[in-house]
């Protein structure tokens, strides 16, 4: 039954062969890598305006100039991860950047801060996403953490299937919402000039919260908005699942990427000051402004809500392309564990897909799938990789001197410190509504990075054998037969025990005494010449008593001899009559794993029927 719904969920596997046809074109790759970044614009300026709206109308004016610096800092970054593409096809973006030029140290801080803004931005855009759907239909407000759920489920199931089905699936709907923002926009822009600015502008009656309106209230807008940047790093991330010629490809993919996203940010922000539109609690700001741009909640309104929900929840398949080729990266470099480099049946990093949607899941339930509560913890961790990958590319330059290198080298420095400043801006601002639980996290995973290194080494050279190694001889092995009740299953591991050694004892746990007549009865008629001893379990134990007895024979037992302890074990032949049995042998395995000189088997007899 798991390979029938595996096959029908997942598909078939894929041969080895197939991983160089597993590759994205273009148009494909801006549909995949480019649906974080766009997504962004659904909610970046919503973020802007919740801040500024707490200061009253005159506030408000400063949506456009902090919008503006918003796109500035878009621009510096996009020409800056250019130079990451172009130099690091291998992808690993921030993380290879920093390792490589700055330490293993940075790399881990970069490599961390990217795997937390991977798993925030699939809690955020399906959280975001969700939102879309519940403001054109208030009345599934209730279900907004199901909802959520099922799209992360849907999503981890798409991704699962391979790069090259996931994205002739999900290349569509981005397209959908890029056309369907233009046109918002674009009709926007049109009512404005043609009809003026609607009768009855809200931000013009908006009632200020707060009155000490200055510096640092434009400092948390500005970091609000910079969710608009989201995603930018993602491409740099995954080069390899592009077709070739990889880097060229890849930077057409950032070039486009960041124009549009400059585009839809910009004419957002330019309706919401213009229609004077402010955040309203049950409904997103884009809803306001396509109710007002398309003169009311009609085929056009409801398509963009559609478009817009749509890549919110694709959004996070950013994260789905990005974080478990990120994570391979870690794991192959030993700072993760070795089964996230494995590909799946369907040649993708299967175990790094599931854990990300399993633990972007659980973020959603914990914080209720609320978006505002999201955010604050969600740009931290971006802009730190950022300025860090800037930081290893201007040593970069300054190291490898290559044609160009002084151009180069100004617009990384350029963006290391804005970036910079940025993460400073951020970290403060938002440190009390929750950007402290990153602070905190981050330093958390790197130490945890090296933990699992250092576990690693350790294994290895536990492991590691030399010619003259001393091969020790055993003159002695015990084998241990736990039993119950005489079954075949039990004829079948003595006929086993037998052909790996003359010294064998059958041992039972005494919990009923009826039972233990019966065993010992049967056991003088079959198997008298192997000694059956009883333990006694006065609380009924059956673990305990076996554990306690194997612990005295180790302690009896000489430096050339080994116990072995064989569990008969019976296969029922459908899956479901397991759950219809206890499962004694595996709790007696998991307990007697620990011992150090004591192997464990199983000694498996098939049923018939």
């Amino acid at each position: 039954m798991y390979r029938i719904l595996k096959k029908l969920l997942v598909g078939d596997p894929m041969p080895t062969s197939r991983l160089s046809h597993e590759t994205m074109p273009k148009r494909k790759a801006l549909a995949v890598y480019a649906s974080d970044a766009l997504s962004s614009v659904a909610y970046a300026t919503e973020e802007i305006t919740l801040v500024l709206a707490l200061f009253g109308a005159q506030a408000m004016g400063y949506l456009t100039p902090i919008s503006l610096a918003i796109i500035f800092l878009l621009l510096i970054v996009v020409l800056s991860y250019r130079h990451v593409i172009r130099v690091y096809t291998s992808g690993g973006g921030s993380y290879v950047v920093a390792k490589e030029n700055l330490g293993t140290i940075y790399g881990l801080i970069a490599g961390a801060s990217l795997l937390i803004d991977y798993l925030l931005t699939v809690s955020v855009s399906i959280s975001s996403g969700t939102a879309a759907i519940t403001s054109a239909f208030p009345r599934l407000l209730p279900y907004t953490v199901h909802i959520a759920i099922f799209f992360i489920f849907l999503l981890t199931v798409i991704n699962l299937r391979g790069i090259s089905e996931a994205s002739t699936i999900l290349a569509y709907p981005p397209y959908l919402f890029l056309f369907s923002m233009a046109f918002m926009i674009l009709a926007g822009l049109w009512r404005y000039y043609t009809y003026g600015a609607p009768p009855v502008m809200p931000a013009a009656q908006l009632q200020p919260v707060y009155a000490n309106f200055g510096l640092l209230a434009i400092l948390r807008a500005f970091s609000g908005g910079c969710t608009a940047l989201t995603g930018v790093e993602a491409v740099s991330n995954g080069v390899p699942t592009f077709k070739e010629p990889k880097a060229r490809n890849a930077i057409i993919v950032l070039f486009a990427l960041g124009g549009i996203a400059i585009f839809l940010f910009g004419g957002t922000s330019l309706l919401a000051e213009l229609f004077g539109v402010v955040p309203v609690k049950g409904e997103t700001l884009v809803s306001q402004i396509a109710e007002i741009a398309f003169g009311g909640r009609n085929w056009a309104y409801y398509l963009l809500q559609a478009s817009t929900a749509l890549i919110l929840i694709l959004a996070a398949n950013t994260s789905y392309n990005g974080a478990p080729l990120l994570a391979s990266r870690l794991a192959a470099d030993g700072f993760l564990p070795h089964f996230l480099t494995i590909r799946g049946d369907r040649l993708v990093y299967s175990n790094g897909i599931i854990l990300l949607g399993a633990a972007a899941a659980f973020l959603v339930l914990i914080f209720h799938g609320d978006t505002h509560l999201l955010i604050p913890l969600y740009a931290i961790g971006v802009f730190l990789s950022f300025t860090l990958s800037q930081i290893g590319m201007v040593k970069h330059w300054l190291k490898n001197r290559d044609r160009g290198w002084q151009f180069n080298l100004l617009i990384n420095a350029i963006g290391a410190i804005i970036t910079g400043i940025v993460t400073i801006v951020i970290a403060t601002t938002k440190f009390t509504a929750g950007a402290w639980i990153v602070i905190i996290l981050i330093p958390l995973l790197v130490y945890l990075f090296i933990a699992i290194k250092r576990h690693y080494a350790d294994v290895a050279e536990d492991l590691s054998t030399a010619c003259n190694v001393e091969i020790r001889h055993f003159r002695k092995n015990t084998v241990i037969i736990p039993v119950s009740t005489f079954t075949k299953a039990v004829i079948n591991t003595v006929q086993y025990a037998r052909s790996i050694s003359q010294h064998i004892i059958a041992v039972t746990v005494n919990t009923n005494e009826h039972n233990l007549e019966k065993l010992q009865q049967k056991w003088q008629c079959f198997e008298s010449d192997i000694p059956l001893v009883i333990l006694d379990s006065p609380y009924r134990s059956i673990t305990q008593p076996l554990v306690e007895y194997l612990e005295k024979l180790e302690q009896e037992a000489g430096p050339d001899e080994i116990i072995t302890v064989l569990l008969p074990e019976f296969i029922p032949r459908k899956w479901w009559h397991f759950f219809l049995h206890n499962q004694t042998g595996l709790i007696l395995k998991a307990s007697l794993t620990l011992k150090k000189d004591v192997v464990i088997g199983s000694v498996p007899f098939h049923l018939s029927k």
